[in-house]
């Protein structure tokens, strides 16, 4: 078996991760930085090149497509997809789970539960805005932010209403979304493998932190999810048509309120929480898509070897 994973850097932990499951598993592998596939459309017969040598033929790929790199990347996987090469990210479910207001749509006509939210065409009627959310504290985020950035805790109604101005008088595009004080600056990531829930972390931001992204110092706990937050993160990942996700969830008195359905969930974090091979977990769902016996087993990983 042929597999390609694109990826910008070779040395990625989640890419050495899968590039070690699929060897494990007897496939060869070869890693692809997405910016630099040429990609060739003619009459039934789609092609890439990269780096001016025409690709072979992979029986799978394995997107990590960056969100500041979405629109090329999402070309290139369409192109294997054209290429009948079988993707475990559709280029479909990855525009769509990088669109933050259309993600919310989605998983709000899903029955998924979600913190109230607002989101307006620049407009001028501030005071209604926040209302809508039930007042502040609120979170304000742009709609184009990432691991955490671009996400801001207005304390106060004349805090959120300066914020809500400035933004938009610069034509940013932000949603404005209720403050769940009781999760207490907690989250829980659910990472989701063909419908199986493979691994969970609760998420702690640092000192006085709201945020609890890795990214921004917080720290990832192994986490038993209940079963309505296992129903939720399949129900949110189901909706937004992916295959495999990191459903990031806040516990509130009325049941877990997913914030972000992630398309390409990072590994380290969840390994080193959970001690589960994730990445064994993904090669192994190539293998079977593919109609391909795996030989890997996946195995507990702990902290010191993950």
């Amino acid at each position: 078996m042929k597999i390609a994973i694109l990826s910008r850097n070779k040395g990625l932990y989640s890419t050495q991760r899968l590039v070690e499951a699929a060897t494990q598993a007897g496939a060869e592998v070869d890693v692809l930085d997405h910016l630099k596939c040429d990609i060739v459309i003619e009459k039934a017969e789609p092609s890439m090149f990269y780096h001016g040598v025409k690709l072979p033929q992979y029986d799978a790929v394995i997107p990590r497509i960056g969100a500041s790199v979405t629109f090329y990347g999402t070309a290139v996987v369409r192109q294997f997809e054209m290429m009948n090469v079988f993707s475990t990210t559709s280029s479909q479910a990855l525009v769509r789970s990088r669109n933050k207001l259309r993600s919310l749509q989605i998983l709000s006509s899903a029955g998924v539960g979600l913190p109230k939210t607002v989101f307006t065409n620049y407009s001028k009627d501030v005071k209604n805005i926040i209302q809508g959310v039930g007042g502040a504290p609120l979170i304000i985020k742009l709609l184009e932010g990432t691991q955490g950035s671009g996400v801001v805790l207005a304390p106060t109604r004349s805090a959120a209403e300066s914020m809500i101005e400035a933004l938009h008088s610069v034509k940013e595009r932000i949603i404005v979304q209720e403050f769940i004080e009781e999760a207490k600056g907690q989250d829980i990531r659910a990472f989701v493998v063909n419908g199986k829930v493979v691994g969970a972390m609760k998420r702690q931001g640092g000192e006085g932190e709201f945020r609890s992204n890795l990214h921004k110092g917080g720290e990832g706990k192994r986490v038993r999810l209940s079963k309505e937050e296992r129903a939720t993160a399949l129900a949110a990942t189901r909706a937004m048509g992916l295959s495999i996700s990191g459903v990031d969830m806040l516990q509130s008195s009325r049941g877990p309120l997913v914030l972000e359905v992630n398309s390409s969930p990072g590994l380290e974090g969840i390994e080193q929480a959970t001690g589960k091979d994730i990445a064994g977990s993904i090669v192994k769902f190539v293998m079977e898509k593919v109609h391909q016996p795996s030989g890997i087993k996946t195995v507990k990983r702990n902290k010191k070897n993950a």
